[in-house]
């Protein structure tokens, strides 16, 4: 269940009469609970209450109470030793009447009549396993308002069909953004009185709701007619009542879906709601995925938190303006220009959604300017920040819809908070019908002329979101000149989940070539235009990967060609939902075209000056790795293992089909080997493969399971792709083979998240590894030596990209490029002692995985030893002692890296 489900359902239960015995349960059962689950809990099976309530293990003890004792009953659901056992994260105790409840690990607490505990719903969504930023929980309004509206827009369509199709979406939605805003108006005072809208939509409708279109028809009709021109107008008188408003708001024909029954109620129920609650960069997040059939599902969900979006903003250019202000005390005149200065900034966001990083960039300098204006002495001034200067572009119409109105509501509610009620109704309506928000494909509109560096106008494609399309209108900047911030947080998707509109996209903004590229990539390139044309700076939320691996090559040339790192974050999980803290490995790295001396690096709450951060976020010149065929060091060649190509027709997953298989014809084992890769080296397993070569084909055909075996891969690979399809005639081999009858060293091509090391471990001739790990033959073991040092693991960390919940390895990318110095023979023998160590030290806890020996905190004393001598060794070749960290490791290696580069084209491999 999603958040606006669960908000449903516990908002039915606690408008249904209160019952003693079912209500523990109904109220689990409103958190997603299955019915299973519920029936052992009523069995006792797995409740393990001890006060006679009911208790969910690892989830909450609730218990209804006699009446008056229900906080008597919190505290001992609170002190009870079942609670303790069970790990319970909340309890709750109600008589019908109140409810209490707290969360046990932070010691936040509700209290609340009975009836407006769904009020406070945000509080236990993760009794559903939804992780809740603490602004959800705090304005759990915005959820329930979308939650509502997102009932009434489901009743709509199924009422008008017609509304639901492509041609007349932009209608359907433009009408949801008319009724968000006179819900919103009728509670703030922007309509004459309180709850005008509603209550005149519930007197002048019929029960039935056969005129209720016609009603809300004339009240729009009456908000796009002028004061002066209502005489003519032959409005209604109890729509007269209306203020004119504009904005293109309600322009055009005041076109109604039908309503039903059902749809009015809806309606009138969203109109109860108090809409003085909205938070306009929450609510605008959530309500965008009402009109989005895929994000429907996950209503409710999609916000990201403020202290996200200040993530970007705060560096980008709020951190610099609150020192002004701070150097700045009470002087007035520096005071002055610094208003003057905040007027001229521009803030675009070149995929704004709903608006969220506008209407806090918006929210934030109005605080700074009303600082400005006490220390001045002029509190309540008129602001001077226009809102025109916060633009956007949005691919979805109603989503820039929202933002327009997001912002809006955001003007409004400052004005209150700076100006008063009354200064800020005066001046509200009617609404400018200028446009400063587009619609339309981000990529393929000139961002230059939405938003211009210099100059007082600006072309657009439209002029109004609320309006019809015109072609080219003009809206002018009411503060000319100024500072240019491009901020967001663009669409992320990985090379191979974009879709042909993107790829086409990434090209037109001359990333043919570089199609391995994140399609947030296509943003940053598109945003160096304008840092070169002007007073610019950016900062987008990207995916990390475009600062690992072979991406790094491909994009940061350009970057360096124009812009300059002023500020990066390392790394950190962007929870852009709040649903199961989903999320992507993110960075934010500020671009500008001025090259400032002090940089810097944020990670986690830490932060460091740097004179300079590399593209893989470190602190470190601008050195690019770039993938190389062969070993810059005097290594010995890596390959990637041999690759079947087959459909798994040449391969033996289970041991009892290889044991059956050796027993009927035992002659099969000649052409049997042991295969595997990466996990099975990991897990200390293996499989087995069909190997047969060229000159022992007719043998191994006489035998029926190896004949067989080679009859189906020969199917297999004719109806699969070129490669195979030209390798079918050879369906008793591998498509692609790397193998050699030697000893050698298998790499894994993944370093998951436990592992301190990479994994890498010694393989005798005879074992065939699969393209999910990589092979050095002839075992050297100064290679396993230096593959298995904290250095090689620091290297690869940084320079390979991320793999789920681990690093990716690679031979052209990390080996291939890690720096090694010359070796001389006593630091080989050195090494070779170091490695031989290490495997001595395995074999010592046979027959202990590899899984199972590098766990963290179950790693043998013995290899963990091995290791430190092994790091210590290697460590005093490249600088005569033990590097003091890992930001040191890498400095050295980037530093060495840049030198062998720099006198050398990338070397032969070593035999």
């Amino acid at each position: 269940m999603n958040a606006v489900e669960i908000e449903q359902a516990i908002t039915d239960l606690a408008s249904q009469p209160f019952d003693r015995i079912e209500f523990p349960y109904a109220f689990l059962q409103a958190f997603g609970n299955k019915e299973t689950t519920l029936k052992r809990l009523r069995s006792g099976s797995t409740n393990k209450s001890d006060l006679g309530g009911v208790l969910q293990t690892s989830n909450i003890h609730l218990a209804v109470c006699e009446p008056g004792k229900v906080t008597e009953t919190l505290a001992a659901l609170k002190a009870s030793p079942a609670t303790a056992r069970a790990k319970a994260k909340y309890v709750l105790a109600t008589d019908g009447e109140t409810l209490e409840a707290e969360e046990l690990e932070s010691g936040e607490t509700v209290a609340c009549d009975y009836p407006q505990f769904p009020d406070h719903f945000g509080f236990f969504l993760p009794l559903a396993g939804i992780s809740t930023v603490k602004q959800i929980r705090e304005n759990s309004f915005d959820i329930r308002a979308t939650s509502r509206l997102n009932r009434l827009y489901v009743e709509l369509l199924k009422d008008n069909p017609a509304w639901g199709a492509a041609e007349r979406r932009h209608e359907m939605n433009h009408f949801m953004a008319r009724l968000i805003f006179c819900f919103f108006a009728e509670d703030t005072d922007i309509f004459n009185g309180t709850g005008l809208f509603t209550d005149t939509l519930a007197q002048m409708s019929d029960r039935d709701a056969s005129n209720l279109h016609e009603v809300m028809g004339e009240i729009f009709r009456a908000m796009n007619t002028p004061i002066a021109q209502r005489a003519t107008a032959n409005l209604p008188r109890w729509a007269d009542t209306f203020p004119y408003v504009n904005g293109g708001l309600f322009s055009g024909e005041p076109d109604v879906p039908r309503f039903s029954r059902i749809a009015r109620s809806y309606l009138l129920h969203i109109g109860a709601l108090d809409w003085k609650q909205i938070n306009p960069d929450i609510f605008g997040s959530m309500i965008q995925a009402v009109a989005d059939d895929e994000e429907r599902g996950a209503l409710g969900m999609h916000y990201t938190s403020v202290p996200n979006i200040l993530k970007v903003l705060n560096p980008l250019f709020l951190d610099e303006l609150r020192a002004k202000l701070e150097e700045a005390g009470d002087n007035p005149r520096t005071l002055l220009n610094l208003r003057k200065r905040l007027a001229r900034i521009r803030v675009f966001d070149p995929a704004c959604g709903s608006g969220n990083f506008l209407v806090i960039a918006y929210k934030q300098l109005r605080e700074i300017e009303n600082t400005i204006n006490e220390r001045r002495g002029e509190p309540g001034r008129k602001s001077d920040i226009p809102l025109t200067n916060f633009r956007g572009i949005e691919l979805r119409d109603f989503s820039a819809e929202i933002a327009r109105l997001a912002l809006i509501i955001a003007e409004y509610q400052c004005d209150v908070i700076y100006r008063g009620q009354m200064e800020a109704l005066l001046e509200f309506l009617p609404l400018s019908n200028q446009n400063w928000i587009t619609s339309g494909n981000s990529l393929r509109l000139d961002w230059i002329s939405i938003c211009p560096p210099t100059g007082t106008s600006v072309k657009l494609h439209s002029d109004d979101l609320f309006g019809s399309q015109l072609d080219q209108a003009q809206i002018d900047f009411e503060n000319e000149g100024g500072e240019v911030f491009i901020c967001g947080n663009p669409p992320y998707l990985g090379a191979k989940k974009k879709s042909k509109s993107q790829t086409e996209d990434m090209a037109l903004v001359g990333l043919e070539s570089a199609q391995l590229l994140d399609y947030v990539a296509a943003f940053i390139v598109k945003g160096l235009e304008m840092i070169s044309h002007a007073n610019c700076s950016m900062a987008l939320v990207s995916t990390s990967s475009i600062c690992q691996g072979e991406q790094v090559s491909l994009l940061w040339p350009l970057i360096f060609k124009t812009a300059s790192i002023s500020f990066a974050y390392r790394p950190f999980k962007w929870a852009n939902s709040a649903a199961n803290n989903a999320g992507v490995f993110c960075t934010i790295i500020g671009l500008e075209k001025e090259d400032r001396k002090a940089k810097r690096l944020f990670s986690g709450e830490s932060v460091q000056i740097c004179e300079s951060i590399a593209p893989y976020l470190i602190s470190g010149p601008k050195v690019i790795c770039s993938p190389s065929d062969n070993p810059i060091s005097e290594l010995a060649k890596m390959k990637m293992g041999s690759n079947s190509v087959d459909g798994k027709k040449l391969i033996i997953d289970a041991s009892e089909d290889y044991s059956r298989m050796l027993e009927e014809h035992p002659e099969t084992h000649r052409f049997i080997r042991r295969y595997g890769g990466t996990k099975e080296m990991v897990s200390g397993s293996h499989r087995w493969c069909v190997w047969v070569k060229d000159d022992a084909l007719a043998e191994a055909e006489s035998i029926p399971p190896i004949r067989r075996a080679i009859q189906e891969c020969r199917i297999y690979r004719e109806g699969a792709g070129r490669d195979a399809r030209k390798a079918a005639r050879r369906s008793h081999a591998f498509c692609y083979s790397t193998y050699e009858d030697k000893d050698f060293l298998q790499v894994g091509n993944t370093i998951g998240n436990s592992f301190s090391f990479v994994p890498v471990d010694l393989k005798r001739k005879g074992f065939v590894s699969n393209h999910n790990a990589f092979v050095v033959y002839g075992a050297p073991l100064i290679e396993f030596s230096i593959i298995a040092s904290t250095l090689h693991r620091v290297w690869a960390e940084t320079i390979a990209g991320r793999l789920g919940n681990g690093v990716r390895y690679g031979n052209t990318v990390v080996y291939n490029t890690f720096p090694a110095p010359l070796l001389t023979e006593k630091n080989k023998a050195d090494l070779t002692r170091c490695a031989e160590d290490i495997l001595l030290a395995r074999e010592a806890h046979f027959p202990a995985t590899i899984a199972e020996l590098y766990d963290p905190e179950k790693m043998p004393a013995n290899l963990r030893a091995a290791h430190e001598r092994n790091d210590e060794v290697l460590e005093r070749i490249y600088i005569g002692r033990r590097f003091k960290n890992d930001t040191e490791r890498l400095e050295k290696l980037f530093e060495l890296y840049t030198e062998m580069t720099a006198k050398q084209k990338p070397g032969k491999a070593k035999r």
